[in-house]
């Protein structure tokens, strides 16, 4: 969320917000919740301190004017008993208008609707021209008996996959490579659980708006994470660290899980757009520097530009539009890979800066070296996700014998092989 000071003393900047990122929220009726609850702790106030003075003047009254003065107590007491529960159901108003707030998206980012507005910034590698008809991803996994979809639909419905074989092989290899090139960046490696309760995902920025795209157990008042990020966000939660302990870098692992709510027949077939997934997950907890968070922003990204050249994929960076970005994004970069079958690039990588808006949602705090507590900047980006990843992997690298060719970077992963099939 936004720092409710910058919003009374930016109305229009956080208008000018909303209106960008598309985002259903009347700034009026925030504003208006924010004055009526202003006026209720005042009014409150106000009663206590003459509360307090009134007991001051009781040992020194006359008994008339105790009387009265008891009399007043009575009023006083009355009222503001009445008026603490109002304090409090307007709090709770502002509280839950707070959490609708978008982030003020940078400068720069392009104004628009959707994904078709993103502006293109980089591109690495030229789509592969074929000398042999090309299949897609599905043809090539049924070919080699490497995966099954449509038994296992039948046991865990649409959208699932099995993966076989050296299919399952390739897979831990692309994550191992990932999870290995997180280490070596210097990232603390942390596999965290799937499930968490629901304020990390108010945390992280999922809920509210995003209820329909998790798998809830309402049984055990628990969720299923979409990302490593939800556990992740919320390990420091309530903390206050030190600036000599920042950055914290997080390479998060877990099985993820989304109900892709919204999107029945778009972009269904195959390892795309599945519920399950696992992914490797980039994290930062910086301090909070514009200039530091902007050069985690980009170490991030290179890092993910460095996974997809060693897989040899052809790709192209994107500066994200207002309208693609979310609620919680400062700037927000995807990387998409060439996928052939489509003739076209899909995101396999979305690389995001919140600012301090995701760490005022959980409480992120540091001390600074000046003894000042400050909110943190919170930065993450998709290291690796499978299967998605598989689809260009195997597409830009099947062979007119139908064998895989394998990057000499993942050959160490494949126990040498140069080539599947």
């Amino acid at each position: 969320m936004l720092d409710l000071k910058l919003i009374r003393e930016n109305p229009e900047v956080v208008r000018r917000a909303i209106e960008v990122k598309h985002v259903d929220l009347n700034l009026d009726e925030l504003l208006e919740a924010d004055r009526y609850s202003l006026d209720l702790e005042k009014k409150i106030m106000a009663l206590n301190t003459e509360s307090n003075a009134n007991a001051k003047k009781f040992g020194k009254a006359t008994p008339e004017e105790r009387e009265a003065l008891k009399e007043r107590g009575r009023d006083i007491n009355a009222e503001i008993t009445a008026l603490t529960p109002q304090l409090q159901e307007a709090r709770d108003r502002l509280a839950a208008l707070m959490l609708e707030v978008p982030n003020i998206p940078a400068e720069f980012a392009p104004i628009g609707e959707s994904e078709d507005d993103n502006v293109v910034i980089k591109s690495w590698g030229e789509p592969r021209h074929f000398d042999f008809p090309p299949l897609d991803h599905v043809q090539i996994l049924e070919n080699h008996k490497w995966a099954d979809f449509q038994r296992i639909a039948a046991v865990s419905g649409s959208r699932s996959y099995s993966l076989r074989n050296e299919a399952v092989l390739l897979e831990f290899a692309l994550l191992r490579f990932a999870l290995e090139k997180m280490m070596a960046k210097g990232f603390t490696l942390a596999s965290v659980p799937s499930m968490a309760r629901e304020y990390t995902f108010m945390g992280q920025g999922m809920f509210p708006k995003a209820r329909d795209q998790v798998y809830s157990v309402p049984e055990d008042d628990i969720y299923l994470a979409g990302t490593s990020e939800v556990a992740l966000n919320s390990l420091h939660k309530d903390e206050i660290l030190s600036e000599s302990e920042l950055p914290i870098l997080y390479g998060g692992f877990s099985a993820c899980f989304r109900r892709e709510a919204g999107s029945s027949g778009r972009d269904v077939r195959g390892l795309i757009r599945v519920h399950q997934f696992n992914k490797v997950e980039q994290y930062v907890l910086c301090k909070n520097d514009s200039e530091e968070s902007a050069a985690w922003h980009q170490k991030l990204l290179n890092t993910s530009e460095e996974i997809l050249q060693a897989l040899e994929l052809p790709y192209q960076v994107v500066e994200c539009c207002t309208g693609d970005m979310g609620l919680g994004k400062f700037r927000m970069n995807d990387i998409n890979s060439w996928v052939p079958s489509e003739g076209k690039y899909r995101e396999t990588h979305s690389c995001s800066s919140l600012h301090d808006w995701q760490a005022r949602r959980t409480n992120l705090r540091y001390r600074g070296e000046d003894g000042k507590v400050r909110f943190a900047h919170t930065l993450n980006n998709t290291a690796l996700a499978t299967p998605r990843i598989m689809v260009p992997f195997l597409e830009n690298h099947q062979q007119a014998d139908g064998s895989i060719s394998l990057p000499a970077a993942l050959q160490p992963y494949m126990g040498g092989l140069q080539k599947l099939g």
